[in-house]
């Protein structure tokens, strides 16, 4: 079980309400958030430290954050 970072309750309850779930239930349970942001999946392997870490801040599985953090020349 992961466990989310801190964020103060008027972000969490912002988040909430504009994309309609909990961010910290999903991770708890190390599952990606869903759509639309992730793709609600596991959310167990991660490429290092930084991307385990991303995951507690944001809900994001590797493969997501792969999608959405593009490395490379033209990120």
């Amino acid at each position: 079980m992961a466990t989310p970072s801190d964020k103060s309750e008027g972000a969490e309850d912002f988040m909430k309400k504009i994309f309609g779930f909990n961010r910290r239930e999903y991770i708890k349970r190390n599952e990606c958030v869903p759509a639309p942001v992730g793709c609600g999946g596991p959310a167990i392997v991660f490429e290092d430290d930084l991307s385990r870490r991303e995951f507690t801040i944001s809900g994001l599985c590797q493969q997501c954050q792969n999608s959405i953090f593009k490395k490379g020349d033209d990120a």
